[in-house]
């Protein structure tokens, strides 16, 4: 699967990483675990701290003090990412 952004951000996370970093409850350590993945890991380092900025602005969560956390953004994106993966998962998907 893949996750891509409005501004070129993109990664390729599969449909078992997105359910372990997505789910009820607090995600953050979920996501950190899957954002220090060393394959997953490559691809973050890549992503653009600017264009990364202006997609999470688009969300409206977010002031700007808090969007100059360039660490902080790749998990909200990550996060945001893993969620759309979820949310289309087909009802017959249980490979937790």
């Amino acid at each position: 699967m893949w996750i891509q952004g409005n501004y070129g951000n993109e990664i390729r996370v599969t449909k078992r990483e997105a359910t372990r970093a997505y789910h009820q409850g607090d995600c953050e350590q979920d996501v950190r675990l899957l954002a220090a993945i060393p394959h997953i890991k490559r691809q973050l380092d890549k992503l653009d701290p600017e264009k990364l900025k202006l997609e999470l602005s688009e969300y409206g969560a977010w002031d700007d003090i808090e969007l100059s956390d360039h660490d902080m953004n790749i998990i909200r994106w990550l996060w945001i990412g893993c969620g759309d993966i979820y949310d289309n998962l087909p009802a017959s998907f249980t490979d937790y």
